[in-house]
């Protein structure tokens, strides 16, 4: 989304619209306000990748909530962002859907927050922390009901870097469907990030142990995207499909950002890694994160088209337990 917002070279003025213009804080940059203020752009957006061959889009909420509007002083507007966002995504899939004649979905997108429950942002202070489990708890409650208050066919707990911050976003989401009932329960897709060549996450943790500490949360999906390119990805996607007991997802960056912020990957260069992961039986679902146009999404399209899914992964009855590493105690 982000890459496809840029292309625009929208102004301050595009983010401000009418309503915002006397605003007291800058507001170029925040492109979840764009659902309210340029909600063209983002339908068409979402509209593009249903082209290329998406089955499915995320809304454009991956910093709507309290928390991280903050920065633009908009937390007010948290609600209002995940509403019109949804509404965005949701014309863009069914017009997609009449006119390609396929399912069209959209997923819910709740992002990883830029303050962490795991980690404390003063190396003088390791004790501290910036928000607590509470205020966490209640900013990721709020978004997921406008989601869902908004008409997602899925939720989609991305760009996980902190376990703690991604735990607290499926406590708020199990919370609200027992709130609603059991009618009211929608998939929960759930996908972490590896930050570097270490395998690990920002909070420590290997993907093996990541998934020991979110598989009670039943999830439909459970997967990696952004950070690193596909390429250097794949060991980590292989040791994920081997335990996960759901469906495994992969959407990686067009490579790693260059020296300009841009991403050097091309459509044929994404196709051949994420092609060679559907051979290999290590996913379910791919697509792409930053850096991705349709361009590269319709090349990935055919390149998985016909491939075999991935056989869920099943496990013998045993406590599966998680620190930095995992541990089954059979």
């Amino acid at each position: 989304m982000g890459t496809m917002v840029q292309a625009h070279n929208l102004t301050e003025a595009d983010f401000r619209g009418t309503r915002f213009k006397d605003h007291p804080h800058d507001l170029k940059g925040n492109n979840d306000l764009l659902s309210i203020t340029r909600p063209d752009v983002i339908e068409q957006i979402h509209g593009e990748y249903f082209a290329a061959g998406a089955d499915l889009v995320e809304t454009n909420t991956f910093n709507s909530t309290a928390i991280s509007q903050a920065d633009y002083r908009t937390e007010s507007l948290a609600r209002e962002l995940n509403l019109a966002a949804v509404a965005c995504a949701r014309r863009a899939a069914d017009a997609a859907e009449k006119r390609f004649g396929r399912p069209c979905f959209v997923a819910g997108a709740l992002g990883p927050l830029n303050r962490t429950l795991s980690m404390s942002p003063d190396v003088n202070r390791p004790d501290f922390r910036a928000v607590t489990w509470e205020q966490v708890v209640a900013a990721y409650t709020e978004q997921a009901r406008a989601l869902l208050d908004g008409g997602v066919d899925a939720l989609l707990v991305e760009t996980i870097f902190d376990t703690l911050n991604a735990k607290a976003a499926l406590f708020a989401i199990d919370s609200l469907f027992d709130e609603r009932g059991e009618a009211s329960r929608v998939p929960v897709m759930i996908s972490v990030t590896i930050t570097d060549a270490s395998g690990r996450t920002l909070s420590g943790q290997t993907v093996e142990a990541f998934y020991h500490s979110v598989r009670h949360a039943r999830p439909f999906s459970v997967g990696i995207n952004c950070a690193l390119g596909g390429a250097a990805m794949r060991p980590y996607v292989e040791a994920l499909g081997a335990v996960a007991e759901c469906y495994t997802t992969c959407y990686p960056n067009a490579g790693l950002p260059n020296a300009f912020g841009g991403y050097d990957e091309t459509p044929a260069d994404m196709a051949r890694v994420l092609g060679e992961f559907a051979a290999s039986g290590f996913v379910n679902l791919v697509g792409g994160c930053c850096g991705s146009t349709p361009a590269h999404i319709a090349a990935i399209a055919v390149a998985v088209r016909g491939k075999k899914p991935r056989a869920v992964a099943s496990a013998e009855p045993a406590m599966q337990l998680s620190g930095l590493e995992p541990l089954v105690v059979a």
